[in-house]
């Protein structure tokens, strides 16, 4: 895990652009108002109380530390993961087996 914490407001601002979701959305989402958002995204702003940080975490579907320190590359490559095993359930089933060989092949040819 990354030690070095970037800041809640950057990694706030971050996840914001990094899930394409407005400000105003965001406030619709926690029931925070966006004023108070805006003051937590200011270059002066303060954190927010531990209370309204887990309500903006489970909008942004991410934990608090992660909004606290940012993330780390455990949390992306689980991301991934999930990512790819919801494009993989929506192949066909020809489709589906040329992907696992696939696999298998690249995973053959990198542990030789």
């Amino acid at each position: 895990m990354n030690n070095k914490c970037m800041g809640f407001r950057e990694n706030l601002k971050d996840e914001l652009i990094y899930q394409d979701i407005k400000v105003k959305e965001l406030a619709e989402m926690t029931g925070i108002s966006k004023h108070t958002l805006d003051h937590y995204l200011a270059t002066n702003g303060s954190q927010p109380q531990a209370e309204l940080a887990v309500k903006i975490a489970k909008a942004l579907k991410v934990s608090v530390e992660e909004l606290v320190c940012g993330k780390n590359e455990n949390i992306e490559a689980e991301k991934d993961t999930n990512g790819i095993m919801n494009e993989l359930e929506k192949l066909n089933e020809s489709d589906y087996l040329f992907v696992k060989r696939l696999i298998h092949i690249l995973y053959s040819t990198k542990n030789k």
